[in-house]
């Protein structure tokens, strides 16, 4: 696999520039087409009682402030790839949906790898549903970048958080760019079963024959959480090992279950503090 064609979700002015630039940088490594995709699904509107009409003055006011944001993050985009060097192109979409609309997910789909912003305290919940949407709808790898990253660096050390299931497999397979390329890979399991079909001493251990034969340098890692919730168990490890990317499955778990017990997927995309790659 190779990456030719990256969509970038630019949901913020704030957190634009450290997508762009993350976006550049991968786009110049990969020789690749960057794609920049903002949508803002339409915000509530305040009503007059009882007859219920909607404030002409509040609908403008959204409607300017959501055209000005999309103005403020398409002029740092142009601005940044323009700089760059970069092939490139602006999308910007305008319905109900917002990132999880149809149009969203299409251009996704069509693409080799999309980037967005973690969640922060300033996004809202309806943009957090939307890019929950997102990830579990496009059927694409999804890179989160932190918000405390300011500069891109090179992804020379990749931590694979490895749980044996689907959502794992695929994501440690579509990362196999960034493990190409790495100069050391870990496969690191949390409290791994230990059952008639596999020994948890042995976790994560054929998948590192399978990663070897690529030629990629990478050993195995099995830990018990000890009562810890493992998202946090794994951002630890993440920090230890001076990880430039972690690789997961997403929602391993359905999001509702997430939502209301939690889960590493919700952990992660609040408090991580690497890129993330995670495929559903």
């Amino acid at each position: 696999m190779s990456i030719k064609t990256i969509l970038a979700v630019l949901n913020s002015p704030e957190a634009a520039d450290s997508v762009i630039e993350t976006g550049v940088a991968l786009a110049n490594k990969h020789d690749a087409h960057l794609i920049a995709v903002y949508a803002e699904a339409p915000e509530q509107v305040f009503i007059y009682a009882p007859m219920e009409i909607p404030d002409p003055a509040a609908i403008m006011a959204l409607q300017e402030a959501a055209e000005q944001r999309a103005t403020t993050i398409q002029a740092k985009f142009l601005a940044i790839t323009e700089r760059e060097g970069v092939s490139h192109e602006w999308r910007k979409f305008r319905g109900a949906g917002g990132y999880s609309s149809a149009g969203v997910v299409d251009s996704a789909r069509s693409t080799d790898l999309v980037l967005c912003a973690q969640f922060d305290e300033k996004t809202s919940s309806a943009q957090r549903a939307d890019i929950e949407v997102l990830i579990f709808e496009c059927g694409r790898p999804v890179i989160m970048v932190p918000y405390i990253q300011t500069t891109p660096k090179p992804i020379e050390r990749v931590l694979i958080a490895w749980n044996g299931s689907r959502e794992a497999a695929r994501a440690v397979f579509d990362a196999m760019p960034f493990l190409l390329g790495a100069k050391e890979v870990e496969i690191f399991s949390v409290d791994a079963r230990n059952d008639m079909n596999q020994s948890a001493d042995f976790a994560g251990s054929e998948l590192g024959v399978t990663l070897a034969r690529h030629g990629i340098k990478v050993n195995a890692n099995n830990v018990e959480s000890g009562g810890k919730p493992v998202g946090a168990v794994i951002e630890n490890r993440a920090s230890d090992f001076s990880a430039d990317l972690l690789v997961m499955g997403a929602y391993t778990h359905s999001r509702i279950r997430e939502r209301i017990f939690g889960g590493a997927t919700k952990t992660l995309l609040g408090s991580m503090t690497t890129l993330t790659l995670m495929s559903r």
